[in-house]
């Protein structure tokens, strides 16, 4: 007897998306995040194919005193180049038209099964942009994260540690972001953000079907391409701050916690201009809380954490830079040394 696939919607996954009239209800996205960097990173167009070149000052000229009549030896500045690559992000749904049209109104119910698609690439893009790594996955771009790594390299000055030794680790960001410091970029010739094909009725082949033994069967199927091609690209290495080794079991035991306020602190002294672009701090939920009730127990002496309006929502800031919740921001990440 065959099995299905369990990439491939069954009757039973239909019967669960319908209400009782047959129609498509609102599905309660419980698996849902919040991830709300999306909505920082400025967006520019690669200089290559495949990512983007950049060019940054390695050196200064040299500048002397002269008296009259003596010269000065001339001189020059440096540069290097770095290549940033980008990745291919990309989902396929494939619903058996026949499922799909069972309730009457198929536009409804793809749009349903196309609001996880697009929850899901926003999850993954998210956690992508903190701890991708092409040298382990040559398919993700190199992320934050592995750039951010060590405490006693040159880019180690703004990495600060909170002190844990464990295994529970998690990591507060101070990002600037703009087109001179850091940015997202895309391939040259495409186009920036999350891109749909609706490509319709196809004729699709699937590894099941009446003949268990057939190497292959067709049937027809509404076909969906999600795609992002991106990456990001580090220009200023400095306009970034990352506070790692924070416990989060000792953080919520209030016990040998780490002080989030003073590391922010520190972290706000690590860059050289906060206004070269749009900084923001990045940290989940568990961070959050603690550093909420850590100003709340450190309210006589002001704790920085307050609510401004930003663009008509009312967001905490801290130092009146913007706090924005990453849900996918571990809780699991290794102690940097």
């Amino acid at each position: 007897m065959s099995t299905l696939a369990s990439n491939q919607l069954t009757l039973m996954d239909l019967a669960k998306r319908l209400d009782p009239d047959g129609s498509v209800p609102t599905i309660a996205e419980l698996l849902s995040q919040t991830n709300d960097l999306l909505l920082d990173i400025p967006w520019v167009e690669g200089n290559l194919p495949t990512g983007h070149r950049c060019t940054v000052r390695t050196g200064l000229p040299t500048a002397a005193w002269r008296l009259l009549n003596r010269g000065t030896t001339p001189s020059k500045s440096t540069t290097a180049q770095i290549d940033e690559g980008c990745g291919i992000l990309e989902a396929w749904s494939e619903v058996d038209k026949d499922l799909a049209e069972l309730n009457g109104n198929v536009s409804a119910f793809r749009l349903s099964e196309a609001m996880a698609f697009i929850e899901a690439m926003n999850q993954e893009m998210a956690g992508t942009v903190f701890y991708g790594n092409s040298s382990l996955s040559p398919e993700e771009f190199t992320a934050l994260a592995p750039r951010y790594s060590s405490l006693t390299a040159n880019i180690g000055q703004n990495v600060i540690s909170g002190g844990s030794s464990d295994t529970d680790n998690s990591s507060i960001w101070l990002v600037v972001w703009s087109p001179n410091t850091i940015h997202g970029i895309y391939p040259k010739g495409s186009k920036a953000g999350l891109s749909h094909v609706d490509l319709g009725l196809q004729t699709v082949e699937t590894t099941v079907g009446v003949d268990e033994n057939a190497p292959g069967t067709r049937m027809r199927a509404y076909q969906e391409q999600w795609q992002w091609k991106c990456g990001i690209a580090v220009k200023d290495w400095r306009f970034a701050v990352r506070i790692c080794n924070i416990d989060i079991s000792n953080l919520v035991a209030k016990s040998s916690a780490a002080d989030l306020i003073e590391l922010m602190i520190k972290a706000v002294h690590r860059i050289p201009a906060l206004r070269l672009g749009k900084a923001a701090w990045y940290m989940n939920r568990s961070c959050f809380e603690m550093l909420d009730i850590q100003r709340r127990d450190d309210v006589i002496t002001g704790g920085g954490l307050v609510y401004s309006n930003v663009d008509g929502m009312i967001v905490p800031t801290f130092r009146q830079i913007p706090i924005r919740i990453v849900d996918q921001l571990t809780q699991a990440e290794s102690v940097v040394s």
